[in-house]
Order: C-alpha cells, then sequence, then structure tokens
C-alpha cells in the first residue's frame, strides 16, 4: 500500500511523541511492503511564530490531499493570553472544521498491570473498556459568539443532521460491541439536548433497534464515570461534554499519556492525536510518554488505511512493553524506575520489527482493541 500521512507535530511535546509514533508507522511499512510518504506542516504556536496563523493555508491544503493527519500537541505559556486574537487552538479547531472531521472516538481501557497507577480503587477499574463518541464540529465550540464591556455570549446550535450522523457512528461501535448505548445530555435544561435526546431516540429506533439505548444526564455520567466506570461501554454525546468527559476519564487509565483517539469524516482523511496537551512543563526533557501518540498511529492504520493486522501489531506492542515495566515517568511514579521518551519508542519498535502478522492475536491475547 502506498500512503501520504500528513505530521503535524505542533508544540510542547507534540514533535517528542510524534516522532516516536512515525518511527513505528515507519517500521510498519519496512516489515509489511507498504511505502508511507510523511509530509511535515505547521500548526499551533508554532505557526503563529513562523507565518502568523495557527493553520496556514497550506497545512489545510497538505492535510486534505493526504491520506490521513498525524498531530502531537498546540499551545504553550508563550501563546495563552485568552484575551489573543490568534490563539493556537484555533488552528486545531479549524482543522477539525475544515476535514469535517465530525466523528472523534476515544477508547479508554485501562492496562490490568496499571491499575495501581490510577487514584480510583483498583476494584473499580476492573473490566473497564469503553469508548466515548464525541461529537467534534459543532456545539458551543463553533457557534456563533459575541463581547463587549458588560457581556459575553456563546451561541450552542445543534441541527437534526448532526446528531444523526454522530448517533449512527456511535450506534454502529456499539452494534459490534455489547449492543449498548448511553447518550449523554442536559435534557432537563437545554434545548439543544432536548432535540439531542429525540433525534437520538428516532435514529436508534428505527435504524438500529438491535442497540440498547440509555440516556443519562451530563452531570450524573460525570460521577458514574468515577464510581462505577464498568457500567459504560459506548458513550454518545456533544462536543463539550465529550471534552470535559473524556479529559476525566483519562485518569481510569492512569495517565493522559495512554489515551489515543481518532477524528473521522465521511469520506475525508482522519485526524490522529493523543488526548493530552502540550505539556510545556516537561517539554524538552525527553520523558513524555509516547503511547498514546503510538496508539493514534494505530488508529490511523486502523481506521484511515485499513490495515487491521497491521494496527493489531502496534497495539499489541504497546500492551507488551508496558507489561514489561517500560514506563515513563507519568506511570512508573515518582523515584521509581523509568524510561525516556526515545528509549519507550525503542521499545515498541524493536517488538513491531520482530512480529508477524497476528491475525487479531491482539484483541484475543489481551483484550486491547481499539
Amino acid at each position: 500500500m502506498k500512503a501520504k500521512i500528513a505530521v503535524l507535530a505542533g508544540d510542547g511535546i507534540g514533535p517528542e511523541v510524534t516522532t516516536q509514533a512515525q518511527r513505528v508507522l515507519q517500521v510498519i511499512a519496512d516489515n509489511w511492503d507498504h511505502t508511507f510518504e510523511f509530509e511535515d506542516a505547521l500548526v499551533g504556536g508554532a505557526a503563529i511564530d513562523a507565518v502568523g496563523d495557527p493553520l496556514p493555508d497550506s497545512t489545510l491544503k497538505t492535510c486534505r490531499e493526504s491520506d490521513a493527519v498525524l498531530f502531537g500537541a498546540i499551545g504553550g505559556p508563550k501563546w495563552d493570553d485568552p484575551n489573543a486574537k490568534i490563539r493556537p487552538e484555533q488552528g486545531l479547531l479549524r482543522l477539525r472544521r475544515g476535514l469535517d472531521a465530525f466523528a472523534n472516538i476515544r477508547p479508554v481501557k485501562p492496562h490490568p498491570d496499571l491499575l495501581e497507577a490510577a487514584p480510583l480503587k483498583a476494584d473499580r477499574l476492573e473490566n473497564v473498556d469503553l469508548v466515548v463518541v464525541r461529537e467534534l464540529t459543532g456545539g458551543i465550540y463553533f457557534g456563533k459568539k459575541t463581547r463587549d464591556a458588560d457581556r459575553a455570549t456563546d451561541e450552542c446550535a445543534y441541527s437534526v443532521p448532526e446528531i444523526e450522523r454522530i448517533v449512527r457512528v456511535a450506534a454502529r461501535i456499539a452494534a459490534d460491541r455489547s449492543g449498548q448505548l448511553t447518550s449523554v445530555d442536559k435534557a432537563n435544561v437545554l434545548e439543544t439536548s432536548r432535540l439531542w435526546r429525540a433525534t437520538t431516540e428516532r435514529v436508534i429506533r428505527d435504524e438500529f433497534p438491535q442497540v440498547r439505548l440509555e440516556h443519562v444526564l451530563v452531570d450524573a455520567a460525570a460521577m458514574h464515570l468515577l464510581q462505577k466506570p464498568a457500567a459504560f461501554d459506548v458513550i454518545v454525546t456533544e462536543n463539550m461534554f465529550g471534552d470535559i468527559l473524556t479529559d476525566e476519564a483519562s485518569v481510569l487509565a492512569g495517565s493522559m499519556g495512554l489515551l489515543p483517539s481518532a477524528s473521522l469524516s465521511d469520506d475525508g482523511p482522519g485526524l490522529y492525536e493523543p488526548i493530552h496537551g502540550s505539556a510545556p512543563d516537561i517539554a524538552g526533557l525527553g520523558i513524555a510518554n509516547p503511547y498514546a501518540a503510538i496508539l493514534s498511529a494505530s488508529m490511523l492504520l486502523r481506521h484511515s488505511l485499513k490495515l487491521e493486522e497491521e494496527a493489531d501489531v502496534v497495539e499489541r506492542a504497546v500492551w507488551r512493553v508496558i507489561h514489561e515495566g517500560v514506563l515513563t515517568t507519568d506511570l512508573a511514579g515518582e523515584g521509581k524506575r523509568s524510561v525516556n521518551t526515545q528509549a519507550a519508542g525503542d521499545a515498541v519498535c524493536e517488538i513491531v520489527a520482530t512480529s508477524t502478522p497476528c491475525m487479531n492475536m491482539c484483541s484475543r491475547e489481551f483484550g486491547y482493541r481499539f
């Protein structure tokens, strides 16, 4: 297979972790006789510094002409002024909208060897295996905004087609898993949530009768994610709720450095990124956890390139190195033996390089599949 992959490393630890993900993809290409062409492009604070725009037209063009986009992280103290007219996060929002990457898929499955790394009691994390499907190009983040000296507004708007298409994505995932789908909203207060709930019920009733649907208010969902996370399988929700809930869910895995994501459109390139931020406090120290970025590359293989076996190999490799104790500082804990970013990437690359097509052994042997 030949594929073009846009690499938007961004700011902070973005370049460090993206480099390791790209290395793993190159090993996959070498072992499986694929040709991956990587093209770097500017985004975020780095793009502001270079050209005064967090998403240059050339970057969006490169992404649209690629088969997939590997993304690092954006932002940092240098660009943190919330009153600034140009900010790094504007580039990411415009990129999502520009690719129409409306369906954000975030799997959460704690590694059994890392249960003690999470702040929750280990018994609450047993059997946790959930996926959050977040609508990514609508809602309050993209609504009309106004501000004067005394008042500010952020409009939250959703249309029926926007809700229908994200619910269909989530329902297909649920149908392939346990058949359970939880829709999270705030229908007791918000009109957009009432439309969300009514539309979700109709789509499931008419198109996915095999899926069991439940509704949970967002405040209750936030509580249940910590009290009984294993009760969830697939969660579908709107943009802002999904943003907050998935960051909360990251504590279940013990570190934000373990959770990947895929942002998919109907027919364009997918956008793949770790859910962690740019972590400016550790940028340049070589200690950032690259596993979320590497697992995002695995999702890229599976969803955009349709390379199931190769994706399984990468996931299995990450699972195995964690089991063998190859842990960065965020996982090993303060004062304990840890490895740097390069060594973590080396360990994954070594396993991938010596692997053969695993024929779904990853999901059978390790129970780890996105």
